[in-house]
């Protein structure tokens, strides 16, 4: 585990995720506390990055569940494998008649199978799904819920037992605990609130996008032959794209994708041509593409003024 709010830093870091003293020490609290850590924000600023570069820091299996509209327990929790147990009861079909060949009635036959139900209906026919494999790993795990906001709120009520004691009851077989309480890493995109009671057993952790300095960090840190000055006013027109009414914010994966795809081109400085050509790796609808369009032009045409250069050109370079 991690011994300082330091040591998370330095761990992540080595695992190529730059985090601040704030998610470092959410993270160490989190993982010392034994607490589930609820992480909001907008979607693509990392939160599942999160939780993958926490199992890596540690050493521990990540085991990922992806919620959805729908997710039941049986997605989440358990299946029984009832292909298998008939399997099972086809090869020992000879072995159940002569159980019952040594009943008199029809209540003792009954009885006989009633009492041999510990054979069909235990672990070994048993598909566990990501909680309950979290729960009965054999070294402590990272469980990543992901996207928790999409699932329905039964399933987040249903969530709470294992949240609170890190146990859940199978009728067949009775109450499962876990083997070691696994670090737990709940994110959300806020599309819908999060209960009170899902909110009281975790810590929270808010992921904004990045400012200027953390961004170009970053990006110097995914994209290590991306030039100084195509990083700076990549970075330079991301935080006014990001200040725009577009329905898909760029996230952090877009941005370096896109700074990927012009250092792919050879590209040391941006123009309004080149921006345009390649625009759709960053923004992905066609109103967004318009409004950042708009941005554009209008970015060239500020640096144009402060240069003291009258007109702008679509030629013209972003400094």
């Amino acid at each position: 585990m991690f011994q300082s709010v330091n040591d998370v830093i330095s761990g992540f870091g080595a695992q190529k995720y730059i985090c601040n003293k704030n998610v470092a020490t959410v993270v160490y609290l989190g993982t010392s506390l034994q607490k589930p850590i609820l992480v909001e924000g907008p979607a693509g600023v990392g939160k599942t990055e999160l939780g993958k570069v926490l199992a890596d820091a540690l050493g521990m299996q990540l085991i990922r569940l992806q919620c959805y509209e729908g997710l039941d327990e049986a997605k989440a929790l358990y299946e029984w494998e009832y292909a298998k147990q008939l399997l099972y009861t086809q090869i020992l079909k000879e072995k159940i008649s002569d159980i019952l060949q040594r009943s008199q009635t029809l209540q003792e036959a009954v009885d006989c199978i009633a009492n041999q139900d510990g054979v069909f209906f235990s672990d070994r026919f048993l598909l566990p799904r990501p909680l309950l494999r979290a729960l009965l790993s054999e070294r402590p795990c990272v469980l990543l819920i992901d996207e928790i906001d999409k699932s329905d709120a039964e399933f987040e009520a249903f969530l709470l037992e294992v949240l609170s004691d890190f146990q859940i009851s199978v009728p067949e077989i009775g109450t499962l605990k876990a083997r070691h309480i696994p670090l737990v890493i709940l994110t959300s995109n806020n599309s819908r609130e999060m209960s009170d009671a899902l909110k009281r057993r975790c810590l929270h952790l808010y992921i904004d996008f990045p400012d200027s300095e953390r961004e170009m960090e970053i990006i110097k840190l995914k994209v290590p032959n991306v030039g100084a000055r195509l990083a700076e006013e990549v970075v330079r027109l991301l935080q006014r794209l990001r200040k725009l009414d577009l329905k898909k914010t760029p996230s952090i994966s877009e941005t370096l994708d896109w700074v990927r795809a012009l250092t792919l081109l050879n590209v040391k400085q941006l123009d309004q041509e080149l921006v345009e050509e390649t625009l759709s790796t960053l923004v992905k609808y066609e109103a967004d593409i318009r409004k950042a369009h708009h941005e554009l032009k209008a970015y060239l045409a500020e640096k144009q003024a402060q240069r003291g250069v009258p007109g702008s050109s679509d030629k013209d370079h972003l400094h």
